[in-house]
């Protein structure tokens, strides 16, 4: 069966890879794939259809982040993978990584994405991270509310 054609992306130091999802039988050529990229984690997105340990024995991490296909993902999955990402490119800049999720089209094709991914992403954003008291206890400025 012939496959899509990996879909690469670059954004300042950071590279992913766009994947079909391979199969027990096609995974030594998909792994040969993403060695060529210079894969070092493999995200699934979906339910797991293969083993991993294929991938892994090649020396690329797999890390699963399954949600339902044709949804946003959940708030865990969004925080896990941005997680991933922070970690990732300040640890090893320039690295590629790979996702796919079960088919792999849908996600590289024009008018892909169904309402309500685009209402996700229309209204995503980042979470604001709670101010730590700690940083103002040493500080010489004083409120003057009293």
């Amino acid at each position: 069966m012939n496959h899509v054609a990996p879909v690469e992306i670059c954004y300042d130091n950071m590279r992913f890879l766009i994947t079909h999802n391979p199969t027990n039988e096609t995974m030594k050529k998909f792994t040969e794939e993403l060695k060529n990229y210079g894969v070092t984690t493999l995200v699934r997105v979906c339910d797991a259809t293969y083993d991993k340990t294929l991938v892994e024995d090649s020396g690329i991490r797999v890390l699963d982040l399954p949600y339902n296909d044709g949804a946003p993902p959940p708030d865990e999955i969004v925080d896990n993978w941005l997680g991933l990402l922070k970690n990732k490119f300040r640890e090893e800049p320039g690295s590629c990584v790979a996702v796919h999720c079960m088919a792999g089209l849908g996600r590289k094709r024009r008018g892909a994405f169904n309402t309500k991914q685009l209402l996700f992403l229309e209204h995503y954003r980042p979470k604001m991270r709670p101010r730590s008291r700690s940083r103002f206890r040493d500080s010489t400025v004083h409120c003057c509310i009293q």
